[in-house]
């Protein structure tokens, strides 16, 4: 397995933002750029790191601390998206399609969606970290 100091500096950006509304709209600005500059033409990444951040934000915040995107392209072009949060006790159950009335789990849906699969670790400091990944060609799980 590949350590940050491994991986190609122009396949992998990771940057920390502050675990507000704002925050989350810059999640996905800086993802778009990003892709843009790497040539990859991942539209629906930018969903799903927009759901991931917006989840960060409402479910994963904790006064005072911020949360951290990340984006690693591979050389077969799978595209991994990892969100950072700072509540590691709120692990996401993961959507339930079956459930309509349900007024939370709707983004992970998308994120099931648009991902060839996804998931949560362990993060340090009780943090968690969502991560999805999106595969060139193939069209959801």
């Amino acid at each position: 397995m590949a350590t940050l100091g491994d991986v190609n500096q122009k396949t992998h950006l990771t940057v920390q933002l502050s675990a507000t509304r704002r925050g989350a709209r810059l999640a996905r600005l800086l993802t778009e750029r990003q892709l843009d500059e790497w040539g990859v033409p991942f539209e629906e990444a930018a969903q799903v790191v927009a759901e991931l951040a917006a989840n960060a934000v409402l479910h994963g915040r904790v006064g005072g601390r911020d949360f951290r995107l990340g984006l690693k392209l591979y050389d077969d072009g799978t595209l991994r998206i990892e969100v950072t949060d700072a509540r590691g006790d709120r692990i996401p159950a993961g959507p339930d399609p079956a459930d309509g009335e349900s007024e939370t789990g709707r983004g992970l849906l998308i994120v099931a969606a648009c991902a060839h699969r996804w998931g949560v670790d362990e993060a340090p400091a009780n943090a968690k970290t969502v991560w999805a990944e999106l595969t060139p060609g193939r069209d959801g799980p």
